[in-house]
């Protein structure tokens, strides 16, 4: 065997499980652009008040279903586009808009724009991106649609950014819950047993056995419409979690039933250590990557779940603000046909799922033990 093969298979001895993990992560280039998009992604609904250009609910009428703006560049003007002006058809009465060449919007970086509280603690009027109002000489109020506005001329882009905070982090909620129950009740019954598994796999088995969509449909129209929005958002959050810990309740019960007899388990036992301590304390902890794991690909499930319910109108409302309910504007197809930004959100739905995915895959790949690092 060569010097270099036997440095690098001690190297290797002398890592932790925690670093061969990470060393296997860092070498799944599609495991990596996932996290990092991902962390794009949530650091932009972390800051969303200073990413969007407007507020969620800022509108201009007189902009109703404006497409959007190609952002330009020029020495004279800089940054810029140009406005968009109405025309209405006199014959079908049909609203579309042209370019007008003279009036040269500015746009800049770290500009004034309209008044929000910063996580609703700070108010302020700075903005990462957007119109430089002081640079414009036009006449009105000048608007930006980089991505096109809604039937109530609503910018299209800040109302995405403002919705990633509750579709990206019904994901993270849901599976905390997912997380206790699964691994509570795996546990239990993997570690215990007999009569015990038995009974627990049967309520799983019937569980799983409910159609899932029908059944969050029937739970969803089950919420008082007359719930404050944030109710309503925990509800839907619970909702998701309860139909989906079975899969990792069932992972967790597989290892745990390898496990339980392995001479470290019962070293404790013979110690005197109580049940809780030996399932909890030894048993679990030996596969704490696998559990992460089923956890990374179980997020874009909730993801999915709660923008399916919005969509139909049985999850969250306006005036909330998701990814969701923003889609509820494409169930006329007249719309969509011509005005097809409004399906921009399937675009950041379906990234961030694949995302998921592939950060998933990544995690699974670096934590098996059999995979070549």
């Amino acid at each position: 065997m060569p010097d270099n093969a036997v440095t690098t298979d001690q190297d290797l001895g002398s890592l932790s499980q925690s670093q061969l993990i990470v060393r296997g992560f860092m070498r799944h280039r599609l495991a990596l652009i996932g996290f990092y998009v991902l962390l794009l992604l949530y650091m932009v609904a972390i800051f969303a008040g200073f990413v969007a250009p407007y507020t969620s609910e800022w509108r201009d009428l007189d902009h109703a279903y404006c497409p959007p703006q190609l952002v330009r560049f020029s020495f004279s003007n800089g940054l810029h586009v140009y406005a968009h002006k109405r025309h209405v058809d006199p014959i079908t009465f049909q609203k579309n808009y042209v370019e007008d060449r003279e009036d040269v919007i500015p746009l800049g970086f770290m500009v004034r724009g309209e008044l929000y509280k910063f996580w609703g603690l700070v108010k302020t009027e700075r903005h990462f991106f957007g119109v430089n109002r002081q640079r414009y000489e036009g006449n009105g109020t000048p608007t930006f649609y980089i991505l096109g506005a809604d039937r109530y001329g609503r910018d299209l882009f800040s109302r995405m950014v403002h919705g990633s905070r509750i579709s990206l982090s019904v994901g993270l909620i849901g599976i905390a819950f997912t997380f206790f129950l699964g691994m509570t009740v795996g546990g239990i019954s993997g570690y215990m047993g007999g009569a015990v598994d038995n009974f627990i796999q049967r309520c799983i088995e019937i569980i799983n056995a409910f159609p899932q969509l029908p059944l969050w449909l029937a739970l969803g129209a089950a919420m008082p419409t007359d719930w404050p929005p944030l109710r309503t958002y925990f509800a839907i959050t619970i909702v998701l979690s309860l139909l989906n810990w079975t899969g990792l309740a069932r992972v967790v019960r597989g290892k745990i039933l390898s496990l339980r007899e392995e001479d470290y388990a019962m070293a404790a036992r013979l110690l005197g250590a109580s049940h809780g301590r030996v399932l909890f304390r030894h048993l679990l902890p030996g596969f704490a990557s696998h559990i992460i794991v089923a956890l990374t690909l179980s997020i874009p499930g909730m993801i999915l779940g709660e923008t399916s319910l919005s969509f139909l109108g049985l999850g969250l409302r306006p005036p909330v603000v998701s990814w969701g309910v923003m889609l509820q504007d494409c169930m006329d197809v007249k719309a969509v046909t011509f005005y097809p930004w409004l399906m921009m959100p399937v675009f950041f739905i379906v990234l961030t799922v694949l995302c998921f995915n592939f950060l998933g895959d990544g995690l699974r790949d670096a934590a098996d033990p059999y995979s070549t690092r």
